[in-house]
């Protein structure tokens, strides 16, 4: 053992032969000559700090002129570079058990700062009869779902059955509501649970007048007691949310901005704001609202040009809604090799719900012409333009088993709660604007409003 010498104790270290230092430093130097050269497979890991802003990279124009070198980790051979100690989740590809009868925190009150989602995945409660839900506007809007337990089948938790017969609502543990609510009329049984289910945003929604009627919500919003979003992103590993690139996505790309768009008259102004941006750098608007023309029955193919032509893709949701982000984003955005352009819910929101340094917020920028201006110094900055690229890799977008959860949840000694009012909580002040989310305007909103008004 090394001894540890005081400042100033007057100790005098032994004198050291050249001779025995060599051989000392001998088995050293072999050790890291075999650390070397051993066959691994190796993986990047980059720092969690996120890359520049997109306000930051217009002053450095290059992101990644101040960023430390990556470390490189090396782990033994054959074994994949995003396992760690315990392999994936059930949840993920091919991903292993990995539930608990534990008891996490799995309510909205109890973990306000996240979605609960992998923690309700992961929770498999002991059993002790089979929970009957009613799925009470029938299975017609729900996909390869129907009564019986099938729905069941891959869950770590099986013991629950579906019904549409609303002859059993007396019985039932749970009444599910998806997106329409009419009151059964029964004689409420102790503990029996009513669930929400929405996916479409609050100005889309049925207005429900009824007071203390629900007792869970079932929608995209995160602070649901079961999160519904239209996807979920899990990293494989979450101190890895940076790859180096071994691709150039603007090869070869030579036009600038497209747009899929059918409905005119949304409630944000998103075609007032995508005009405006016209005026200072080329976009292509697909379909109804467009000079350009997409059939549905060539989608694939419209899709395709995303990856070979574009560069950037307006991801504008119909509404700006608290937590709203469709798969606008996700699918034509994040699915394609463009840079999504958003505009729906707040910056911030995406950024829980999105890669990291994955998309452009429109908030960002105090008008279309200065989102344009930066969107020109990508253009003609590659590795700029690829630094929007370097989450792909590092994790994926998982099935959150909506059925799943809620069976699990449903063996639970969950606290018992209603909503007061549904309709203060889901279209109360705060949730939606028609304009932007920033706290101070830009001069171009204040300006659209006015001739809007």
């Amino acid at each position: 053992m090394f001894q540890i010498v005081p400042r100033g104790s007057g100790y005098v270290m032994p004198r050291v032969s050249v001779r025995r230092a060599i051989l000392c430093l001998l088995p050293l130097l072999g050790l890291l000559a075999a650390f070397a050269l051993w066959p691994s497979s190796k993986r990047l890991v980059f720092p969690t700090t996120e890359p520049p802003t997109q306000q930051q990279a217009l002053l450095l124009l290059r992101p990644t002129v101040d960023q430390p070198k990556p470390k490189e980790v090396t782990f033994p051979k054959g074994r994949p570079w995003y396992m760690t100690d315990k392999g994936r989740p059930w949840y993920m590809t091919a991903g292993s058990d990995g539930t608990s009868p534990e008891r996490t925190k799995l309510f909205p009150g109890e973990n306000p700062a996240s979605d609960r989602i992998e923690e309700q995945l992961l929770y498999a409660p002991e059993t002790k009869r089979t929970k009957l839900i009613l799925v009470y506007n029938g299975f017609r809007t729900w996909s390869n779902v129907k009564a019986g337990p099938s729905a069941f089948s891959s869950c770590p938790v099986k013991d629950c059955m579906l019904t549409a017969n609303k002859g059993e609502a007396v019985k039932a543990d749970a009444i599910l509501f998806n997106e329409h609510f009419s009151n059964p009329g029964i004689v409420r049984p102790r503990g029996q649970v009513w669930i929400l289910y929405m996916l479409e945003c609050p100005y889309h929604t049925q207005h429900i007048k009824q007071n203390d009627v629900f007792n869970w919500t079932a929608t995209y919003r995160r602070d649901s007691d079961i999160v519904t979003p239209y996807e979920k992103w899990v990293y494989f590993d979450k101190d890895v949310k940076f790859l180096t690139m071994t691709r150039n996505y603007a090869l070869n790309k030579t036009k600038k901005v497209a747009w899929f768009v059918s409905n005119c008259g949304a409630r944000n102004s998103r075609l007032q704001y995508a005009h405006e941006l016209q005026k200072h750098i080329e976009v292509d608007i697909y379909g109804a609202c467009g000079a350009k023309k997409c059939p549905r029955s060539k989608q694939e193919k419209c899709f395709d040009m995303l990856n070979t032509d574009y560069k950037f893709y307006l991801a504008f949701e119909n509404s700006n809604c608290q937590d709203y982000i469709t798969e606008k984003f996700f699918v034509n955005g994040l699915g394609s090799n463009v840079i999504p352009i958003v505009m729906g819910a707040r910056q911030e929101e995406y950024e829980r719900s999105a890669p990291l340094r994955s998309f452009i917020h429109v908030d960002e920028f105090d008008s279309p012409k200065a989102l344009a201006d930066y969107l020109h110094t990508i253009d003609k900055d590659d590795d700029l333009y690829n630094s929007y690229f370097r989450w792909k890799g590092t994790g994926e977008f998982i099935n959150t088993h909506f059925f799943c959860r809620l069976c699990a949840l449903l063996h639970d000694r969950f606290p018992a709660k209603s909503y007061r009012d549904i309709n203060a909580w889901w279209r109360g002040p705060g949730v939606c604007t028609t304009t932007s989310w920033k706290k101070q305007k830009s001069k171009w909103y204040t300006s659209l409003t006015q001739r809007l008004s």
